[in-house]
């Protein structure tokens, strides 16, 4: 946890950022300087693009759709979105980004989210429900998959709600520890798998003997029993639970300073 937490907060301070930038910017600090990130739309998007404005200049972007060390000016709407390709260093096709860079492992972390996560950090993007008759069908796995199989670690960043923190998934989208330490090595997939869950109410990280998610850090002014009302199996506290360092006002203001494309306004 290094760099993202700290054990104190200042006594009586007052909150002026929401629960969605304590996230944000709890999953940019998780990022280091000179990292190869695959990055996904939306949040994982928001954190990555506000590591690089801060801590990590170094950060190299890479995008599904083949964009290589992008340095969008404002928050694209999606992996096509042209912004990405006019502030790439290079753009490559599809398949090279999937054979080249991301199967071989040559990936240091990938940013992902998802409409549900289970216990194991298996993430479900395809339907809610059973798979034949689904209550809600979703956008489905896009490059997920890969990225969960082969980046070196994965960070997974998500609004902690109980109808998507479940016991377990209604789809495996997404290979997380499958149902405990040894289904990666089983499966035969290249990477650490998640090995952070960043939420707007704490941090979950896997145990280093089940692979179960534990809370490993809670944001300021949230407490354990906010956090398990939102989980949806008995969540587990690390025995040295952290507090999470409260944003400084340089990266509240680069985060508020961010645009989405087409959007005109902070």
């Amino acid at each position: 946890m290094t760099g993202t937490t700290d054990r104190v907060t200042e006594p009586g301070a007052t909150v002026t950022w929401s629960a969605d930038e304590m996230m944000s910017i709890a999953a940019a600090r998780s990022l280091r300087d000179g990292q190869a990130c695959f990055v996904g739309i939306g949040l994982p998007s928001t954190a990555a693009n506000l590591a690089r404005r801060l801590h990590a200049p170094n950060l190299v972007l890479i995008y599904e759709s083949g964009t290589l060390d992008t340095r969008p000016d404002e928050l694209p709407l999606s992996i096509g979105d042209g912004i990405l390709a006019e502030s790439a260093l290079s753009v490559v096709s599809v398949p090279e980004i999937f054979n080249y860079w991301l199967q071989p492992g040559r990936i240091d972390v990938g940013f992902l989210s998802g409409a549900q996560l289970d216990r194991f950090g298996n993430i479900n993007t395809t339907v809610i429900g059973e798979y034949d008759e689904p209550d809600v069908r979703l956008p489905g796995s896009g490059g997920a998959p890969e990225i969960a199989a082969s980046c070196r670690e994965v960070i997974v960043v998500m609004r902690h709600r109980l109808r998507a923190f479940v016991e377990q998934v209604d789809f495996v989208t997404s290979v997380g520890h499958g149902s405990g330490p040894l289904d990666r090595q089983i499966l035969g997939l290249r990477g650490a798998g998640p090995v952070r869950v960043i939420t707007d109410l704490g941090v979950l990280e896997p145990d280093p003997d089940t692979a179960e998610l534990v809370l490993s850090a809670l944001h300021h002014g949230i407490t354990v029993e906010q956090v398990r009302s939102e989980t949806g199996w008995p969540l587990q506290v690390s025995a040295d639970l952290m507090i999470t360092a409260p944003p400084s006002d340089t990266e509240l203001d680069t985060l508020r300073s961010l645009r989405t494309v087409g959007s005109g306004e902070s």
